[in-house]
């Protein structure tokens, strides 16, 4: 009979202690969700006010501080301004001038009678009879709940992001006395920099896909004529960063509502047929070589990450699941104990993104005090 492997028991032990602390962190960000979810949503706009500005610096005369001081605009502004563009837009789609309401219950009755004449069916019920059992004003409601939390959302999310910068002052400091080691603190700078890195990568690359689908669904939805086609051009943009579910959203909701706008099937399948070769090409040939060491996790990390973040933030949850999954990987990877999941979430195995200086930015466990040394 086969002996089994032994394994020593400090391994087992520093493994355990890591799942036991996962289970409790996940706890932990499920409770505080209140609180965390403005919290999280203000570091990612900090990382983003932070690589606007070096953009900035770089490719303009103006000084850090003024690079600083137009990358905080910007991202403040453009924030406040999709908040108010989804709102503003969704009420003027939905409202009595669209056409929208009065043509929805009509139209869905035709679309109806439609399907039923294709399997010569008779008499095929109505849209109120589908809708009699759904109760359609606690939607409403919770709807209207929801609009409330993201304008009260938003001002705790500014707030968290003012008192960030604030303490961006004294980082440098602290920094100085939590690693007195130069070597230690070196290899702290090389970790918040790789996280930042990978955040920062997956924004580039969302947003640089997410222009090109746009322009591309922009200019197909004016083809075809579809009503509040700028509205639903930012929809796209947003709803981009949220992966999977982003592109099902990107490439039905507009012939969705193509079928209430037009009495002919045409335009939404025109529209249905473009947006989704739209999204295949950029999502299948553009991105993959876009990210190339930015993004390196696993797809099915990705689902999980999109399902766990989604049930415990929401719809914050889900913008934030990739960035926080990368932010993860990164910092798993740091630790001797921890490396295995890093190894795990990654894609290829190397939880590292590769670096310039090829002798230096092999991936390997960092060494020292932190990583756990085992003699």
């Amino acid at each position: 009979m086969k002996s089994p492997v032994a394994v020593p028991s400090s391994v087992v032990a520093r493994n355990a202690l890591a799942l036991i602390a996962t289970v409790a962190a996940g706890a932990a960000v499920y409770w505080l969700r209140d609180i965390l979810t403005p919290l999280a949503m203000a570091i990612f706009l900090l990382i983003m006010i932070d690589g606007l500005k070096r953009w900035v610096e770089t490719r303009t005369p103006l000084t850090a501080r003024w690079a600083g001081v137009a990358a905080l605009a910007l991202v403040v502004l453009g924030f406040f301004a999709s908040i108010g563009i989804i709102v503003n837009g969704a009420a003027g789609f939905f409202g009595e001038a669209s056409g929208v309401s009065q043509n929805l219950g009509p139209r869905i009755d035709q679309i109806i009678r439609d399907v039923w004449s294709l399997f010569n069916q008779q008499n095929p019920p109505t849209a109120q009879d589908l809708l009699r059992g759904v109760d359609l004003r606690g939607y409403l409601t919770s709807l209207a709940f929801q609009a409330q939390g993201v304008a009260s959302g938003a001002f705790f999310v500014l707030v968290y992001l003012g008192f960030l910068l604030a303490s961006r002052a004294g980082f440098q400091r602290k920094i100085v006395h939590m690693f007195p080691d130069r070597h230690q603190r070196t290899e702290a700078v090389a970790v918040f920099q790789r996280v930042r890195g990978g955040v920062e990568g997956y924004l580039w690359v969302q947003a640089v896909t997410g222009a090109m689908i746009c322009v591309a669904a922009w200019i197909l939805m004016r083809a075809v004529g579809l009503q509040n086609a700028e509205f639903w051009t930012f929809v796209i943009f947003i709803v981009g960063f949220i992966p999977v579910l982003g592109g099902a959203i990107a490439g039905l909701a507009p012939p969705l509502f193509a079928l209430v706008q037009f009495d002919s099937y045409w335009p939404a399948l025109i529209l249905l047929g473009g947006l989704q070769a739209i999204l295949f090409v950029v999502g299948n040939m553009v991105q993959p070589r876009m990210q190339g060491d930015n993004q390196n996790i696993d797809p099915v990390v990705v689902l999980l990450a999109l399902a766990f973040w989604g049930k415990l933030w929401g719809v914050v949850g889900m913008f934030l699941s990739t960035p926080l999954a990368v932010m993860a990987m990164a910092i798993l990877a740091e630790f001797r104990g921890s490396r295995w999941m890093a190894v795990l979430l990654s894609g290829d195995g190397e939880p590292y993104a590769s670096e310039p200086n090829a002798q230096e930015g092999q991936a390997r466990p960092r060494k020292g005090r932190d990583a756990g040394e085992d003699g």
